[in-house]
């Protein structure tokens, strides 16, 4: 092979690299309800497509003719595409954490349901994430996060390791903010287990005969769902338009 067919190969398995990276992490493209063929034949067609455009970006990588030199470069765009695919992957983390509790308060686990992900969730938490996945998908924010990941080789040069204390900031900060978005949004459901939890109580205290929890537990459980009625759209686009502002200005 000439030297610029060797140049041209080794540049699409970096991009490779840093895409293929990123697949596994980010919601949607990384779901395990996807064939790994699937997943495999998208992240090769993606870097193939991508790499016309971060071609300028490769040119000024550093020199990768020694084995160390290559190593480090393959390093590096492995953790440079782990981090972006982590911090898109984060927001339906911290979604998920809190409406697992929110099931949990309104007596709604222990039933079987679809598994989206590798580990079992509750089922409104199964509900609400398969239906934000779609509606990225719907609303067209996939291109963003694609075009973010184009747009990362002007921010993260090729090649290059960034340091650690800005991967671990931006992970903390992103895992804070979402954490933050997503109690807001699921606020609704923790003030009415609250009231409701009081009310119980209290009317334990005032008529002891009466299993008053066992009794509750049916309407505090259609309570639970009647709210999700009323609310789940809100929540839907609250997490969507915090999601789109991240994925076009983060």
């Amino acid at each position: 092979m000439t030297l610029e067919v060797q140049a041209w190969i080794l540049q699409a398995f970096l991009v490779f690299c840093r895409v293929g990276a990123c697949m596994m992490l980010m919601p949607g493209f990384s779901s395990p309800r996807l064939p790994m063929q699937v997943r495999l034949f998208f992240a090769i067609a993606l870097s193939l497509a991508m790499l016309p455009a971060v071609a300028p970006a490769l040119a000024t990588m550093p020199e990768t003719g020694t084995v160390g030199g290559l190593l480090s470069a393959l390093g590096a765009e492995l953790t440079t595409g782990a981090l972006l695919g982590l911090l898109a992957r984060i927001f339906f983390m911290a979604l998920q954490t809190l409406l697992a509790a929110v099931a949990q308060l309104i007596g709604f686990t222990g039933m079987g349901g679809v598994i989206a992900e590798e580990e079992p969730a509750p089922e409104i938490a199964t509900l609400i994430g398969l239906t934000a996945t779609t509606l990225i998908f719907i609303s067209g924010l996939h291109w963003q996060l694609l075009r973010g990941i184009a747009d990362s080789y002007s921010q993260i040069p090729p090649g290059l390791w960034m340091r650690p204390g800005g991967m671990l900031t931006a992970a903390v900060d992103q895992a804070s903010a979402t954490f933050i978005l997503a109690l807001r949004i699921t606020s609704p459901f923790f003030l009415y287990a609250v009231i409701v939890n009081f009310a119980v109580g209290l009317t334990n205290k005032l008529v002891p005969q009466i299993p008053v929890y066992f009794i509750a537990m049916p309407f505090v459980t259609a309570g639970g769902m009647l709210l999700l009625y009323l609310t789940i759209g809100e929540m839907l686009a609250g997490f969507l338009a915090a999601f789109a502002g991240w994925a076009e200005h983060g």
